[in-house]
């Protein structure tokens, strides 16, 4: 019985290798290997439409459009140690979109005192501010470059001033203690300070601006800062309305001062 199976086995083995060579013979497919040819991996550089010298220029010419925006972003201004370091000397234009899809949130506090002029203490405030304890992380909003890191003792405090590759810059104001230096490179969400109370500040929060050309834009035409997102992907700066330094309104004058201001120039009309 064992000689049996055996020989059984033997036979279907010698089946199957006398079937191979048939399968081995199957036909690939009409213009297969013309298809293959034009592949781009599998040509030479004397037969490729698409040179490797014509590579090489490419990775060139996507070097030097780095190195522009480089030049032109990062380079402008740059070592100025002011919050604006544009003032006149650059031309604003009529309209810019620029894209704010990175947007990470800064700190995770609530609004607690809005972008314009604030009565109370006569001036015009820059930005937004956001609620945080002593110590929280701060993180960049945008990808890009820290262009200043500085204290200011009766303004912004512990400061840093990013420049972000959209064009944009970001001032973070009030910190405990700055994580960053100028120049470092970091990414969108990247932690750059501790929060604080530094500067001229009534308690512990977050001065967040964002700056076009040296021209402040009140945040929260950019950012849903309740849902921690943009508005939309793409802002549209616009030279009428963005930027525009909010001017504090004018004093009425009050009936007691009209009245004495009368008194005095019929008095001096008696003495004339």
């Amino acid at each position: 019985m064992k000689l049996i199976k055996i020989t059984s086995l033997i036979a279907v083995a010698l089946s199957v290798m006398s079937a191979t060579p048939a399968m081995a013979q199957r036909q690939l497919p009409a213009g297969h290997n013309s298809q293959h040819s034009k592949l781009l991996a599998s040509q030479d550089a004397s037969s490729s439409p698409f040179k490797i010298e014509n590579n090489s220029r490419l990775m060139r010419d996507i070097k030097e459009r780095e190195n522009m925006l480089d030049n032109e972003i990062f380079t402008t201004c740059w070592d100025s140690q002011a919050v604006d370091p544009y003032g006149n000397s650059v031309e604003i234009p009529e309209r810019k979109d620029i894209d704010v899809s990175e947007y990470v949130a800064p700190i995770q506090g609530i609004v607690t005192s809005n972008y314009g002029y604030r009565p109370r203490f006569g001036r015009n405030h820059k930005g937004i501010d956001l609620a945080l304890h002593v110590g929280d992380t701060v993180r960049a909003a945008f990808s890009g470059k820290v262009r200043l890191t500085r204290y200011e003792r009766k303004g912004y405090g512990h400061y840093v001033v990013i420049r972000h590759e959209n064009g944009l810059e970001t001032v973070y104001g009030h910190l405990s203690r700055t994580l960053v230096k100028p120049n470092q490179y970091v990414k969108a969400g990247e932690p750059i300070a501790l929060g604080g109370n530094t500067g001229r500040s009534t308690g512990p929060h977050l001065h967040f601006e964002t700056r076009y050309l040296g021209r402040a834009i009140n945040p929260s035409e950019i950012i849903d800062f309740e849902n921690k997102t943009v508005l939309r992907d793409v802002f549209t700066f616009n030279k009428a309305v963005h930027g525009v330094t909010t001017k504090a309104p004018k004093a009425k004058a009050s009936k007691r001062t009209y009245a004495s201001s009368k008194k005095k120039r019929s008095t001096s009309k008696r003495r004339k």
